[in-house]
């Protein structure tokens, strides 16, 4: 039986895949040909897929789009909110400023009581900062409301940091943020909610069961099933396996993409430096805008 597993676990892998040669089955020194070349990246996608943790924000979008029954008992979790029931969910949500900084938000849930709520995973503590969960939540804010319409129709929100690290360092499961009168001591309740959620913590209660499903790259060492079933998905069933090969493509394309940039970026930084050109002429040979290099140009300083 084991035999018969493995053998219908590489069927299925070459099936996806391509039929994947490994590093020894090659000749010491050889050429790859193009063919190998791709059926060697394919291999190195599933090695990767494999280690993939619900922590990982392009695994995580993934197993949460579509269908709200994921992402509401994440957050029938950590609201404390047994009965929520999400209606919607979106990943990867681009929230446009048009004369300012947009943003993108991982997840945006839509509850039946019309509570909006952004659920973000950060794995550097950097991308956790307050100032960033403030600003998501105005920018959540600013796009609630049609013209004219009465500022009482302003939804309560949630805005969600997941992180790997216990950012504020306290050593709690959860951290809620809100709006006080100081002088009274009283809850401001102007609908605003900012949780930060410690991924690092583990304990018998449901977010500490929780915590640890989101560090699990094998869903058999999973406490909710639920999880475990949308990870064996994307992980082992061939369909999903191919629909996670797509993932890792364009986030390979995007790494490639962002290494141009900083490469452009170091370029335009050593001749600043130098000193010898005008910002137009470098912005013109680097291939960033104007205004991009004359912020580099303003770090320098």
């Amino acid at each position: 039986n084991r035999k018969q597993t493995v053998s219908t676990d590489a069927l299925k892998q070459r099936k996806i895949c391509g039929n994947i040669k490994s590093g020894r089955e090659r000749k010491a020194g050889g050429i790859m040909t193009t063919t190998e070349q791709l059926d060697q990246q394919h291999l190195e996608d599933l090695e990767r897929l494999r280690d993939f943790r619900l922590l990982d924000d392009d695994f995580l979008t993934k197993c949460f789009e579509g269908d709200p029954k994921y992402i509401q008992l994440v957050l029938r979790i950590v609201l404390e909110m047994p009965d929520i029931v999400v209606t919607d969910v979106r990943t990867q949500v681009f929230v446009e400023n048009l004369l300012k900084r947009s943003v993108r938000l991982d997840i945006v849930a839509t509850d039946s009581a019309g509570r909006k709520i952004n659920v973000e995973i950060q794995r550097s503590d950097k991308g956790a900062g307050r100032k960033r969960a403030r600003y998501n939540s105005s920018m959540m804010d600013a796009n609630l409301l049609r013209k004219s319409e009465d500022f009482d129709k302003l939804p309560e929100t949630y805005v969600i940091f997941i992180t790997e690290h216990d950012v504020i360092g306290k050593g709690k499961p959860l951290y809620h943020i809100g709006r006080y009168i100081f002088d009274t001591g009283e809850s401001f309740n102007d609908g605003s909610h900012i949780l930060y959620v410690n991924g690092e913590y583990r304990g018998n209660s449901d977010i500490g069961k929780l915590m640890h499903d989101f560090n699990c790259a094998d869903a058999g060492d999973m406490n909710f099933e639920l999880m475990a079933e949308r990870t064996r998905y994307l992980k082992e069933n061939p369909k999903g396996v191919s629909e996670m090969c797509k993932v890792i493509e364009d986030m390979r394309t995007q790494e490639r993409k962002e290494a141009k940039k900083e490469a452009k970026i170091d370029t335009a930084k050593r001749m600043i430096a130098d000193g010898f050109l005008t910002l137009e002429k470098i912005a013109e040979y680097v291939g960033l805008s104007l205004d991009e290099v004359k912020n580099l140009q303003t770090g320098h300083n």
